[in-house]
């Protein structure tokens, strides 16, 4: 699945860009799904004393309220967005004021202070409102998402990878680029390729209900060794053969 978050101050076209490129995929024959990052502290669907709060307030853990025309899961917290990406399995997941995951992104602003205030090297181009002055900056491309729909979606076709992992810099380095972080700059400069992620060359796989859990080459060593030393005991082992845990 490849992710990229479109990201900026509000009144900046950001919803406007997200919609044309939602629109511009699924005419593209793309499977499409989006996720709406609400930066608003009192935001909540459920309201206190309804049904399914009263449920929450029971001790449930995880609510469904299913209507004629909707049907909502309701957590009571906020998840982070890996767990969130974890319930989605579509060609696009497009983001709209994500900015802390490790995914490409593209800022919607009024004017460059507002670019500065949040440029880093997650992105790869800009639109919103400053497109209407402006189609380069600082080496990036300002593409105004109503006028040239088509050439943002081009854009996002070529440069955006498909999902890397975001662990921390102490827990994995090793494909030399110091974080995933880094490794998405380069790739999105184009002067890396999402194969140079260690991940990809693994020996083990974990998945927990259908979903693989992603894995740094430490703990993918010790999982794989601790299996390793226990079937090699067993008759039916031969060097290299393909092994199957089910539980």
């Amino acid at each position: 699945m490849k992710i990229f978050s479109v990201f900026g101050i509000t009144g900046s076209g950001k919803t406007t860009t997200v919609e044309r490129i939602i629109k511009e995929l699924v005419k593209r024959r793309y499977k499409t799904d989006s996720v709406k990052d609400i930066h608003f502290d009192a935001f909540k669907i459920d309201t206190e004393g309804s049904n399914t709060d009263r449920h929450y307030k029971a001790g449930a853990n995880i609510v469904t309220a299913r209507g004629h025309y909707e049907t909502d899961i309701l957590f009571k917290r906020k998840l982070k967005m890996e767990e969130i990406y974890r319930f989605y399995d579509s060609d696009w997941l497009v983001c709209e004021g994500v900015r802390d995951s490790n995914i490409p992104k593209i800022i919607c602003a009024h004017n460059t202070k507002e670019v500065d205030e949040r440029l880093d090297g997650s992105v790869f181009a800009i639109s919103g409102r400053l497109s209407n002055e402006m189609t380069e900056y600082k080496g990036l491309p300002v593409i105004n998402a109503l006028k040239d729909t088509e050439i943002l979606v081009d854009l996002i076709e070529e440069l955006v990878p498909e999902k890397l992992p975001d662990f921390p810099s102490e827990c994995c380095s090793a494909c030399g680029y110091g974080s995933c972080g880094e490794l998405l700059a380069k790739i999105i400069r184009k002067e890396a390729k999402r194969d140079e992620c260690v991940l990809l060359k693994k020996d083990i796989s974990l998945f927990i209900d259908g979903k693989e859990i992603e894995m740094v080459p430490f703990v993918q060593k010790i999982l794989l060794n601790s299996v390793l030393s226990t079937v090699k005991e067993l008759d039916g082992y031969k060097k290299n053969c393909k092994i199957e845990i089910k539980i």
